[in-house]
C-alpha cells in the first residue's frame, strides 16, 4: 500500500478539518491532491505534527483535528503518545503512515523497518485506547472511517511502501501557509458563532 493512495482516498473527508501534515512526502502527496485553506503543512518541523494537532485540538475543541504523519517523525516524538493518552482530545485523529523509513531525509531505515518497534503496540501502551493497525487499503478505510465516527481520540498506524512523489515542492511558503491557515480558522469560528 502506498501513502499517495491513502491520502487520496481520504481527501474528500479532509474538506471541513483542521488537517496537519508533517514534512516532506506525506505534505507533499497532500498538496498534489489541491491545497485547501484548512491544510497545514508543518514543514522544517520534523517531529512536531502531533504536538501541533494536539495544541489545535485542546484550544478548537468543536473543530476535528486530523494529523497526518510519519514514522520517522513519531519516533523523534514517542512522548507525544503519552501526552496525547493524558489530554485525549476527542477531536483528534493521529493517522501514521509508517514506511520503515526516513524518506524525506535521505532514505535511511527507521527503526520500524525491523519489525522490533511497533509504533501501534506503543500507542497502547501509553494508554490509548482507540488504536488500529492497516496494511492495506481496505483495512485503513476501514480505521478511518471508524475514527471518524467516534467522539475519541485515535491513532491508526498505516504500514505503507517507501516510496515517495516525483518532485518536491510547493508554491505556498510556510509562514504563507500559516497565515492562511489562521485565518481559515478565525473566519470559521466567526461563522459559527454568528
Amino acid at each position: 500500500m502506498e501513502r499517495a493512495t491513502c491520502i487520496e482516498m481520504i481527501y474528500p473527508e479532509l474538506e471541513d478539518k483542521l488537517v496537519v501534515t508533517i514534512m516532506g512526502a506525506c505534505a507533499q502527496e497532500l498538496y498534489n491532491l489541491g491545497h485547501r485553506e484548512n491544510f497545514f503543512y508543518l514543514q522544517h518541523a520534523m517531529g512536531l505534527a502531533s504536538s501541533i494537532g494536539l495544541g489545535l485540538a485542546r484550544h478548537l475543541p468543536d473543530e476535528r483535528v486530523i494529523v497526518l504523519d510519519g514514522d520517522g517523525s513519531v519516533l523523534m516524538n514517542l512522548g507525544t503518545f503519552t501526552t496525547l493518552a493524558r489530554y485525549r482530545p476527542t477531536n483528534m485523529i493521529h493517522v501514521i503512515f509508517d514506511n520503515g523509513s526516513l524518506l524525506s531525509t535521505g532514505g535511511f531505515d527507521s527503526q520500524t523497518t525491523s519489525g522490533i518497534t511497533d509504533l501501534a503496540a506503543i500507542a497502547r501502551g501509553a494508554g490509548i485506547e482507540h488504536v488500529a493497525s492497516a496494511d492495506n487499503e481496505l483495512q485503513f478505510g476501514e480505521a478511518v472511517l471508524e475514527a471518524l465516527e467516534l467522539d475519541d481520540l485515535s491513532v491508526i498506524v498505516a504500514k505503507v511502501k517507501a516510496v515517495g512523489p516525483d518532485h518536491y515542492g510547493m508554491d505556498l511558503e510556510l509562514p504563507e501557509n500559516a497565515f492562511r491557515f489562521r485565518r481559515y480558522i478565525r473566519e470559521k469560528k466567526q461563522a459559527t458563532d454568528q
